[in-house]
């Protein structure tokens, strides 16, 4: 019995070998949890072109969406793992969703091989133009002011932003009520019309209205001021280093667990090398993103620093799903 099991292991292995030689021979699938036209599916897009040139091979970008982008990350979890079918991820399903669901249909430590965080995605703390606060000192005592009379928006319950902010609003006791949107665009327009006073956002959607003095921004969350907005402080800058205000929020290239490791060797060494291409530098920039490129190691020990932190985050904000 024992004999057979290691035969059919060194079968198995052999064969993973002999046909991870030639790949990839046919288009690779790229799955992302989330819809069209978004921060995500424009960096995915540009990740499978680029993908695409450097293998001599088509890729495809599949969206499927749903589930907090838990969906998409099933189907990944659950394709064969033969390098065809990789995921391009936003941070919720990957760091956050087992933090707010009681259920989750994967393990990304045992479903999933992580190959690199390609970007790190910042939020700014952002206010409308008639709130009369310029840093976060005053922000502070603008809220407390106006204690128990004021909310603020987000993105979506159990959001980076949201949870920030929830954090923010507990920490200092402001005693503000959150305003969840279904995605960033209402937000942003709620926000410049003054709908809700403030929230925390992400550069993209945020930056038409920050150029037209609509919204304000006050403080980044990030480790250093961001490119497009240099004259902006971080909150570390401004006194506020607890690590529940630093942006916790990245996108990730992921292949099904149990995958050759030749075929994930060369598919994290293109990963790492195409996430500091000019192309996507380009990208980061445009979207006010962070370029990382790191590896699934590097991966592997920020998953497991940033959990403590996002968990208490989610019990602070309320936001956990049985």
């Amino acid at each position: 019995m024992k004999i057979k099991s290691l035969v059919s292991m060194f079968i198995l292995a052999c064969c993973g070998l002999a046909w991870s030689a030639d790949y990839p021979s046919k288009p690779i699938t790229l799955v992302v949890p989330a819809g069209p036209g978004g921060g995500t599916d424009i960096l995915a897009r540009a990740m499978g072109q680029e993908l695409g040139k450097r293998l001599k091979q088509t890729v495809i970008v599949d969206n499927k969406t749903g589930a907090s982008g838990m969906i998409g990350t099933q189907a990944v979890a659950r394709a064969a793992p033969d390098g065809y079918t990789l995921l391009f991820s936003y941070s919720a399903p990957i760091y956050y969703a087992r933090h707010m669901y009681a259920k989750v249909p994967y393990d990304v430590t045992h479903d999933l091989a992580v190959l690199s965080e390609i970007a790190a995605n910042n939020l700014i703390l952002v206010v409308n133009k008639d709130v009369p606060v310029k840093n976060m000192k005053e922000f502070v005592a603008w809220a407390q002011q106006g204690k128990g009379k004021l909310s603020y928006g987000s993105i979506g319950t159990g959001s980076a932003g949201h949870l920030a902010a929830a954090y923010l609003n507990e920490s200092r006791e402001l005693g503000m009520v959150h305003v969840p949107y279904k995605s960033e665009a209402p937000f942003a327009q709620d926000l410049a019309a003054g709908v809700v006073p403030w929230g925390m956002g992400t550069l993209a959607p945020m930056l038409p209205f920050i150029q037209s003095g609509k919204v304000r921004p006050i403080a980044a969350l990030a480790d250093e001021r961001l490119a497009a907005l240099p004259d902006v402080p971080t909150m570390k800058e401004q006194g506020f280093s607890e690590p529940e205000l630093r942006t916790m929020a990245w996108f990730v290239l992921a292949a099904p667990a149990h995958t050759p490791t030749p075929i994930l060797e060369e598919m994290e060494k293109q990963a790492r090398e195409i996430a500091r291409s000019p192309l996507m530098l380009e990208r980061f920039k445009a979207l006010g993103l962070d370029p990382v490129g790191g590896s699934a190691a590097d991966f592997r020990k920020n998953y497991e620093a940033t959990g403590p932190v996002i968990e208490k985050l989610v019990r602070i904000s309320g936001a956990r799903k049985e």
